[in-house]
């Protein structure tokens, strides 16, 4: 009883070991053009349910109070866009006299000049509690400013320049995030008192799409066969993605919980997960664009690859960790203030 009383508990972290499981057994039912249709199931219509749920539960209030957290929305997108590519480029300085493969470094790069993503991201400052707000308007702007900046980022960081389809990528991201988001917003107003009522399961829903995300990532991961590189040279690169992973996230959490930074518990958990998030949806498109017809495209493309799982792997496993540190947190602020 105790035990399942606690899967219960613990039912998205269960579902994240099937799912990759599931995955690993059948990669061909989720992969890219299988029986699951993730191209269209996960690009268009996952996302689009993330965030019609996000405009559905949100209070208008609390989106328009982010959209002017300007401090807030500077630090994420000048962590991600500059200085997130550009320590990586420091970093690969060093692991160039390596006996990594330039190739895989290049792809560790590429990485760096990616934009956040407009979903995993948002799913995981919502499961812990955070500014879901916040994360939902960054994830957006990040994915928009990207589809100019990250063509120009990967001309200056590698030599590698392309005409990349700005219009059509713009109406997709348009489409999938800012329709569902105000049509959410719309419909809250005519069925305000009920969800108030209520009180539907929003992150339990969220988390649920992200299981979904998670099984058909895994099975392309899986199912690729340009991933067939020798064991040594895979298990570093993932060491030091997760490496990098989890010291941006380390990095991001000590300055936005300073005492001068202005930002409150809820403010860093949206903060640790946009900054160092990374889009696969956006970036795969944006390689082979940028490096179409070139020879060592499928090398270059493995970090992301690996990137993109582990991060929603990496994040989904902190949850409880970060959760807990932001309601201590929140419940020692509530302590220090003076009585009224």
């Amino acid at each position: 009883m105790r035990l399942l009383e606690r899967m219960r508990k613990e039912w998205f972290m269960v579902g994240i070991v099937l799912a990759i499981a599931g995955a690993k057994l059948k990669p061909s039912v989720g992969v890219h053009g299988g029986p699951l249709k993730p191209e269209i199931t996960v690009s268009y219509i996952a996302v689009a349910t993330i965030f019609f749920n996000s405009g559905l539960s949100l209070k208008t209030e609390e989106l328009t109070s982010a959209l002017v957290h300007i401090k807030l929305h500077l630090f994420i997108q000048i962590f991600t866009l500059v200085f997130f590519p550009a320590a990586i480029w420091l970093f690969l300085q060093l692991l160039s006299i390596t006996s990594i493969n330039e190739w895989l470094l290049k792809g560790l790069q590429t990485v760096g000049c990616m934009p956040p993503p407009v979903s995993s991201a948002v799913i995981l400052t919502k499961a812990v509690g955070g500014n879901e707000a916040a994360a939902i308007f960054n994830s957006a702007f990040g994915s928009f400013l990207g589809i100019v900046i990250t063509p120009l980022l990967l001309l200056l960081f590698l030599g590698s320049s392309s005409t990349v389809p700005f219009t059509s990528i713009f109406s997709q991201l348009f489409m999938t995030v800012v329709v569902p988001l105000i049509i959410g917003q719309i419909v809250r107003r005519y069925i305000k008192d009920w969800l108030e009522r209520k009180k539907p399961p929003f992150g339990a829903i969220s988390s649920s799409v992200l299981l979904m995300i998670i099984y058909t990532t895994f099975c392309d991961t899986f199912s690729n066969p340009h991933i067939d590189l020798d064991k040594f040279s895979l298990v570093l690169i993932l060491f030091i993605i997760v490496s990098i992973q989890l010291s941006f996230m380390l990095l991001t959490f000590i300055f936005s919980t300073r005492n001068n930074s202005g930002f409150t518990p809820a403010d860093t958990v949206a903060i640790i997960f946009c900054s160092t998030h990374k889009s696969l949806t956006l970036g795969i498109p944006m390689l082979k664009i940028v490096f179409a017809g070139h020879e060592h495209l499928s090398l270059i493309s493995v970090p992301l690859l690996i990137y993109h799982p582990a991060q929603i792997l990496l994040g989904s496993v902190l949850v409880p960790t970060i959760k807990s540190w932001m309601v201590s947190r929140q419940k020692g602020v509530k302590l220090t203030r003076p009585p009224v």
